[in-house]
């Protein structure tokens, strides 16, 4: 969830940019970086080729990804629930590039163009099918009001996260953790902005598309 200037996407998935070091990422990331969640990540394949592609992100959308995976780990942490960590890192690095260039978006919206965006990114990255559907299903669906009922923990994960970040709906169950990383990684009116950007899109390009459309 989220908004920011549209630049034009470069047709690359993704699978052959080298990894930047974490010390060369935008200096906004850095607080956010540090962070033991997403610290101990850092050093894996797929977290830094994700981290590199979400550079592509308008600055506000990349530190809303980042705060969104943080969430979204501290609400796992305190349900003791066990998921996809990688995983749910490279759909947070992608679960707004829908909003990102001038392709058309379909029936599905920003997040069908976002799980579309992410699935080639993964293929790219050798992540097997079984794994690839529950990441871009988390993302296909963050908009819905609430996930649904057969979500994964990585759907219900991303869902939790992202609207924590944008409404501050859930934060009864990480109380502080989303005003601590807004002080940290601090993107003002960031609300105003996304709502703004629903409006634009008219709810028809935000929704997810219904089953069938998927069939």
């Amino acid at each position: 969830m989220a908004a920011g200037p549209e630049v034009p996407e470069s047709g690359d998935e993704g699978a052959s940019w080298p990894a930047v070091p974490p010390e060369a990422l935008p200096g906004a990331w850095q607080p956010l970086l540090g962070r033991p969640a997403l610290a101990e990540l850092l050093g894996h394949p797929l977290v830094g080729a994700a981290l590199t592609r979400m550079r592509r992100l308008p600055p506000r959308v990349a530190v809303h990804s980042l705060r969104t995976f943080l969430l979204a780990d501290a609400r796992a942490r305190v349900d003791g629930t066990a998921y996809d960590r990688v995983g749910l890192l490279a759909a947070a690095a992608f679960h707004d590039a829908g909003l990102v260039g001038r392709s058309p978006l379909g029936r599905g919206g920003f997040p069908g163009h976002s799980a579309e965006l992410l699935d080639r990114f993964l293929a790219g990255h050798q992540v097997g099918a079984a794994r690839r559907g529950a990441l871009t299903r988390s993302v296909r669906e963050h908009m819905r009001p609430f996930p649904a009922r057969d979500a994964g923990p990585e759907a219900r994960l991303l869902h939790f996260g992202a609207w924590l970040d944008v409404t501050g709906r859930g934060e009864r169950h990480v109380p502080g953790d989303r005003r601590r990383l807004s002080e940290l990684a601090p993107t003002p009116l960031f609300a105003v902005s996304f709502s703004a950007r629903v409006a634009a899109c008219g709810l028809r390009r935000v929704l997810p598309a219904s089953p069938a459309a998927h069939r």
